[in-house]
């Protein structure tokens, strides 16, 4: 008895320390996933738990978002899950999304999951037309993409848009799902609103703007102009970021020029915003500092996994090539096979065509020479007349006439008869002649039969693969420590060494603007004006005037003034 009430009590025991849960939804680009979390989890123990369940490493890009009413939110790491402003519904839906952007793709995204998660959520923001994309790059993107992105701006029918699709598809053939990913993201970034968080906004005299936050700075924008920002400020210009209920301040890096400050609508824009102001200031940093132990072992294991799928890809592409090698001698050799079974058949039926001729040929020589031997005989026959007719031949005149008559006839005839003997006789000569030949064809007929028949068969070929390239060399990684105090003179430093790297940079996507300009040059006589949209019109007008509207090129023309006067600009708009 004791030891039943003893059993009882350490199951409610047990069952009492067992800690609460609720349920949580987490919506990735391309799946979604189900978790149960403990009550008093916060939003770091929930983000590593995706994080590890997805494989993921680069974890400093992505957030988990959620709605408030009309705004999203991201979850804050040190906060306990529910005590956010969330639908206490279970499941609690999270989307699982990038919530800062590299400035280069090719150089910071080095897991292929992260590349794939970017590449799904830009191409998602492109389709979704919140991110404006120009034709031509359209054509190039789907290209890589595999689907189309038709719109009615030229006069040009879908299937005009599909051939150019493929022509570009057709050049692409080849490429692995990860490298034509990395492609597409490395001409999506250059868009001009490519990673870029927008928000409403008002400066000291009430007039409305809209302020763009992403990986190279701050940016102010007219509303009805998303692609060109009027003033932007880089992350290495600011050297503080807060806000105070609805009123936002930016202290530039130079302490002689005034703060500037703007007016938001709501509290909880200006928390986001400053939510994305520091993550993407220390992303900046990040960039311009040397790369952690972790992220050079991640580029190292990144390097000898594309290293290994490279070498796999062209063992795949030696073994398709032996088997298609394979399969046409194969298809050669049945080829053969057929033509000589045809030409067996052919000769056999030759044969047989021989054999049958042959045998009238016999059967009509025999028949010639007896119709020879039968008029040798009645020409025999007609001599022996004559000689009786003239031996009886009458006394009178008129007999004798008569008789004469009778034995020219008979002459006459007798000659016929030897005649035809003669040419009957000449005809059996030749279809004795003809009979030989015939005879001598059937024998060559049948020689050519027995050798087609005693050919040598073709042995299977056993394509021997040829022996794989010796391993790949190994990666060593020696990384200089570099370190950045952000002082004025290293901040000077540092703006150089920007603008080196966007030198760099825009020499490394010289190759993709010239494919650009190719394909806008090709389509550019079938563009309908009047279906211009107003971005469009304003892409066309950065175009003219830079050249290029590549985001680098747009952000350096507007950071050449000084900081004090753009602070002054904002001000007076």
């Amino acid at each position: 008895m004791a030891g039943a009430i003893a059993s009882r009590m350490s199951f409610s025991s047990l069952k009492r320390k067992q800690p609460k849960t609720f349920t949580v939804r987490i919506v990735t680009m391309d799946a979604e996933m189900e978790f149960n979390c403990e009550m008093k989890w916060k939003g770091k123990d929930l983000f590593d738990l995706v994080c590890r369940t997805l494989g993921l490493r680069e974890t400093w890009f992505f957030g988990l978002q959620y709605t408030i009413k009309d705004t999203v939110a991201w979850l804050k790491m040190d906060k306990k899950v529910l005590d956010h402003d969330v639908s206490k519904e279970e499941p609690v839906t999270f989307h699982f999304l990038a919530k800062f952007y590299p400035e280069n793709a090719e150089e910071e995204l080095v897991q292929e999951i992260t590349q794939h998660l970017f590449f799904l959520q830009v191409k998602k923001q492109i389709l979704d037309e919140k991110i404006y994309c120009p034709p031509e790059a359209s054509v190039l993107l789907a290209s890589y993409a595999v689907q189309a992105k038709v719109i009615n701006l030229y006069q040009m029918t879908p299937e005009m848009w599909e051939e150019r699709i493929t022509a570009w598809y057709a050049e692409h053939r080849g490429r692995a799902r990860d490298e034509a990913e990395m492609e597409y993201l490395k001409i999506a970034q250059d868009l001009e609103m490519y990673g870029v968080n927008y928000f409403a906004i008002r400066n000291k005299k009430g007039t409305e703007l809209l302020l763009g936050v992403d990986a190279l700075g701050l940016h102010i924008y007219d509303p009805e102009n998303r692609l060109t920002p009027k003033i932007s400020f880089p992350w290495n210009e600011i050297r503080n970021i807060s806000y105070s209920d609805k009123e936002f301040t930016i202290k530039p890096l130079d302490k002689k020029i005034d703060v500037f400050k703007f007016n938001s609508s709501k509290l909880r824009v200006n928390k986001l915003i400053l939510q994305l102001c520091i993550g993407n200031h220390d992303l900046f940093m990040r960039r311009r500092k040397a790369d952690s132990l972790e992220v050079q072992q991640m580029k190292a294991q990144a390097r000898e996994e594309k290293a290994r799928k490279q070498m796999e890809r062209q063992r795949l592409a030696r073994e398709k090539q032996m088997r298609e090698e394979a399969e046409r001698t194969r298809d050669e050799l049945e080829r053969r096979l057929l033509q000589m079974k045809e030409e067996a058949t052919m000769a056999n039926e030759a044969l047989m065509r021989s054999e049958e001729t042959a045998d009238l040929l016999a059967e009509k020589a025999q028949i010639t020479e007896e119709e020879a031997k039968l008029l040798a005989q009645k020409a025999a026959e007609a001599e022996q007349e004559m000689q009786r007719i003239k031996a009886t031949a009458i006394r009178t005149e008129e007999e004798k006439r008569l008789m004469e008559q009778k034995v020219l006839e008979a002459e006459v005839l007798a000659l016929k008869m030897a005649e035809e003997s003669e040419r009957r006789a000449k005809e059996a000569d030749q279809l004795k002649q003809d009979l030989q030949e015939a005879r001598e064809a059937e024998r060559r007929a049948k020689q050519k039969l027995l050798e087609i028949t005693t050919k040598p068969t073709y042995p299977p070929m056993n394509p021997i693969p040829a022996p794989l390239p010796p391993d790949m060399p190994s990666f060593n990684l020696i990384g200089d420590s570099l370190s950045f105090d952000f002082k004025d003179t290293d901040m000077k430093r540092l703006s150089m060494e920007i603008e080196k790297e966007k030198v760099e940079y825009m020499e490394k996507s010289k190759h993709l603007q010239e494919q650009l300009n190719e394909l806008k040059t090709e389509i550019e006589a079938l563009k309908l004006k009047e279906r211009e949209t107003a971005l469009d019109i304003l892409h066309n007008e950065n175009s003219d005037r830079g050249g290029t509207s590549s985001k680098h090129n747009t952000i350096k023309k507007l950071t050449l003034q000084s900081a004090k006067s753009r602070v002054a600009f904002f001000e007076e708009l």
